[in-house]
């Protein structure tokens, strides 16, 4: 991407990447010439479909963009201190506020000022928790190829290891553990005998008992659960069958008021008895369950 910026002599150079028709609407919508990859028109968010290129929120500048910027500013001065309606909250600030994308980026498109670089590789917005499981999983596999000493391999006297997992060297896991796919275990973790983990991060000083299983999930610092209990989550992953689907950002309640199926989150310090379910549930810091819980938030 910095070769690319330097090679077109932009004044800003967007990370993008496609999305599908649907998905598209839901991002910042780059129209481009083909030959050029200049940017000919931007909309953020637009209520139809513009383009399936999508803004992927990183940016590479170069100098010059300080002058539109002060440019800019000015120009939001002028009309704020020159209208005749003055806002009725002068709080907001929008004579200070600048929006990279409707001030910066759609003004400058089409006049060969703002490129756009594809990225073939993965990514995705962390808004949701989910979101945290879905990179979680894709940073494992990164480090596949650029820091393969950083996954854990099976051994005689190590737990049991699936696909990718990451095991901080001060966590303490014991040998009849199952762990994996994609399981990051973070730092003064202890996880005990015949405990299995799947597709979950555990934060750093948490303790999870014997014979537990955590699936789905991110078990917050300092949080405990007790033995055969269960953790477990919804996946809420891209759609396998559409090319370019991204993670949907699904509201926390849907139409009728209910807790939309996601992954299960312990914030920190959350306490869970021995043989207690809890599923699809977010559960606030400093928590002491008591019960089994489904499909709720607890606070």
């Amino acid at each position: 991407m910095t070769k690319f910026h330097k090679e077109k002599e932009g004044c800003i150079t967007v990370l993008g990447t496609e999305a599908t028709r649907q998905q598209s609407q839901q991002y910042g919508c780059i129209v481009e010439d083909k030959d050029t990859h200049m940017i000919v028109h931007y909309v953020e968010k637009p209520s139809t479909f513009v383009s399936p290129v999508i803004n992927c929120g990183v940016y590479l500048c170069s100098l010059d963009i300080f002058y539109y910027l002060s440019t800019i500013f000015k120009q939001k001065q002028q009309e704020y201190y020159n209208s005749d309606e003055q806002p009725v909250d002068v709080s907001v600030g929008a004579k200070d506020c600048i929006s990279l994308e409707q001030d910066v980026l759609s003004p400058l498109a089409g006049k060969r000022m703002v490129f756009v670089f594809h990225s073939t590789k993965w990514w995705s917005q962390i808004k949701t928790a989910g979101s945290a499981i879905y990179a979680n999983r894709h940073y494992l596999d990164l480090y596949k190829t650029t820091h393969p000493n950083w996954l854990f391999k099976n051994s005689f006297d190590g737990p049991f290891i699936i696909g990718n997992v990451f095991i901080h060297p001060s966590a303490s896991v014991h040998k009849t553990a199952h762990l994996g796919p994609n399981v990051s275990i973070g730092k003064n973790v202890v996880v005990g005998a015949g405990v299995r983990i799947k597709e979950s991060i555990i934060l750093g000083n948490a303790t999870i008992h014997d014979h537990t299983l955590v699936l789905h999930s991110i078990i917050g610092w300092n949080s405990t659960v007790g033995t055969w209990a269960r953790v477990e989550g919804t996946p809420c992953d891209p759609n396998p069958n559409k090319p370019f689907a991204k993670m949907e950002n699904v509201p926390l309640f849907n139409n009728n008021g209910h807790l939309n199926p996601s992954i299960t989150v312990l914030g920190c310090n959350v306490q869970v008895p021995p043989e207690v379910i809890v599923l699809n549930s977010i559960v606030l810091p400093h928590k002491d369950l008591s019960q089994s819980y489904k499909n709720e938030i607890i606070l």
